[in-house]
């Protein structure tokens, strides 16, 4: 399951249990939705709930990535486990965002403000 809230040029997003092609695909139309109606704009990715994610997502999200790969400043993302930094380095082979894997949301949203334009 997917959460999504937007606060200005933050994106905010939250995944629970699965994260499976549907879910992804939601992610993608409210992204692509702000970037038109903001312009370039962050993501906050709350994973500390997410349980698994189907491989068609990794898949899905490498293909979305670098068809967006100048639109979006910073990507924050929460998460306790190895792998997620592991795949954030992976997703930062391609795009130009600026990519950091946190502990908690306070210090992720602290990074996130200090690059605000």
């Amino acid at each position: 399951m997917i959460s999504i809230e937007h606060e200005d040029q933050l994106t905010i997003v939250g995944i629970f249990g699965e994260f499976n092609v549907t879910d992804y695909r939601k992610f993608e139309d409210e992204v692509s939705a702000q970037l038109k109606d903001r312009g370039r704009l962050n993501l906050l990715i709350d994973l500390t709930g997410m349980l698994k994610y189907t491989l068609d997502v990794a898949l899905e999200d490498i293909r979305f990535s670098r068809e967006h790969a100048k639109d979006v400043g910073r990507i924050a993302i929460i998460s306790e486990k190895d792998m997620v930094a592991w795949l954030a380095m992976l997703t930062a082979l391609f795009i130009d965002a600026d990519i950091k894997v946190f502990d908690g949301e306070a210090a992720a949203r602290a990074w996130l403000a200090d690059g605000a334009d």
